[in-house]
């Protein structure tokens, strides 16, 4: 498993993950670019409170994806299920 490290918002990290390197600068991006956009708010908020904010929008994306695949996954089954109706009914 590689090991890695990184500067990621100020921090220096070193962790272990069977991801690829390049799925590792993917996420190291997008936790930057959002960090950045918190803090562009111009109030002085700590680091703790930004990196909580953070957390809690990418769970919250992350749980938003999570109900649109399984909405997904139930069309996709029902469809499945017609099809094979369908095809019993031939």
């Amino acid at each position: 498993m590689p090991r890695y490290s990184l500067s990621l918002v100020g921090l220096e990290i070193s962790f272990r993950t069977d991801a690829d390197a390049e799925r590792i600068e993917a996420a190291q991006a997008l936790v930057e670019e959002r960090f950045a956009d918190l803090s562009k708010s111009g109030s002085d908020i700590s680091k703790e409170k930004l990196l909580t904010f953070l957390a809690l929008s990418l769970a919250d994306d992350y749980l938003v994806l999570q109900e649109r695949q399984a909405q997904l996954e139930k069309k996709i089954t029902e469809l499945l299920e017609m099809g094979a109706e369908s095809v019993q009914a031939d």
